[in-house]
């Protein structure tokens, strides 16, 4: 498996995820890490190891932002110094936990596993539509396959025509009147944007477009590395030139951080209330997850460019933003 990119923005959690006065552990690029907030609003992310026997810390007692070793009474705060040693004696400079910058963002907690110095705030890619529009549920869910795979579905919509027939499909018209484009934009992030004309998608007909009428209709993926995408839906009744929109645009964020090599935090909002996310969850968990599995299982250990894959048109966006990871790679070892 590819290394991970490090400098970069990671999401960690949704804010709400994190309790009150208390902390979260996750698993995180391989790592288990603490999160949680201060007296004075800070988020701090701190390592979930003691470095005297290597016991998660989050099996010990957490108060007013210390957490005690729950083996042998070793305290460390946010900053991830040792701040209380029961057998009183000096330690030594390795009597620390490693930490991470952490901002919350769009109701989010993003992580910088890289260089602290370069960990700028304003690198944080715009999800700010998730609040800009009425209320959202906030959820997460892990799924059993790697990071990068999860992209690849993401950034090949056409997929849709096959796998979400019923939940997601597009009636055909991606490949009888769909036009692909792949943009880079001011940013740095990869669009794969997907223009079409034909019958709505199933369920759409009755009442909001009537029967027989044709829409047009836009679904732009966004990529921001390492692997933060949002989808935005646009549809219009045809001929309009995309104003005469039959349903508010919809942005959802598509937000994945590594939990291990095989593993994937998948965040991702919904319409608030239970049935709304079981929807969303049928999509990913038993139409998407079964299919990515099977991939992944196919590959096995060897490395998708080893695989010599043929690749499609449909796939541009896909190989784009895989080559822009490679060269982010290849930046932070040297070339190695």
């Amino acid at each position: 498996m590819s290394e991970y990119v490090r400098n970069a923005w990671y999401m960690a959690a949704w804010a709400e995820e994190v309790p009150q006065g208390g902390f979260l552990a996750r698993k995180l690029l391989d790592k288990p890490w603490l999160i949680w907030r201060e007296g004075d609003g800070r988020w701090v992310m701190v390592a979930d190891r003691c470095p005297h026997r290597f016991v998660p810390l989050s099996m010990g007692r957490f108060a007013d932002g210390r957490i005690t070793c729950g083996y042998h009474g070793l305290t460390f705060d946010g900053s991830g110094a040792c701040i209380h040693n029961p057998f009183g004696n000096p330690l030594p400079a390795t009597a620390r936990l490693g930490i991470c910058p952490v901002v919350e963002a769009h109701g989010g907690l993003w992580f910088w596993p890289g260089d602290p110095a370069m960990a700028d705030p304003a690198l944080v890619p715009d999800f700010s539509f998730i609040d800009a529009g009425p209320p959202v549920g906030r959820s997460r869910y892990v799924m059993e396959v790697n990071y990068e795979l999860i992209a690849d579905n993401l950034l090949d919509l056409s997929h849709a025509e096959f796998l979400h027939v019923e939940s997601f499909g597009t009636n055909g018209s991606l490949f009888s009147h769909g036009n692909q484009t792949v943009e880079t934009d001011a940013t740095g992030a990869i669009w794969n944007k997907w223009d079409t004309a034909g019958a709505p998608p199933p369920g759409w007909s009755m009442p909001l477009v009537g029967e027989g009428q044709t829409v047009d209709q836009s679904l732009h993926m966004r990529w921001h590395a390492p692997a933060n995408l949002a989808l935005f839906i646009r549809m219009a009744r045809a001929g309009t030139g995309g104003q005469d929109l039959i349903i508010p645009p919809i942005a959802n964020p598509h937000i994945l951080t590594p939990e291990t090599q095989g593993s994937t935090h998948y965040f991702f909002t919904h319409e608030p209330g239970p049935e709304a996310e079981a929807l969303a969850r049928r999509v990913f968990l038993e139409e998407d997850e079964p299919m990515i599995s099977a991939q992944a299982a196919a590959m096995g250990e060897t490395d998708f460019w080893d695989m010599r894959p043929l690749v499609l048109a449909s796939d541009a966006g896909a190989i784009r933003a895989r080559r822009r990871l490679m060269q982010m790679r290849r930046a932070e070892t040297g070339g190695k």
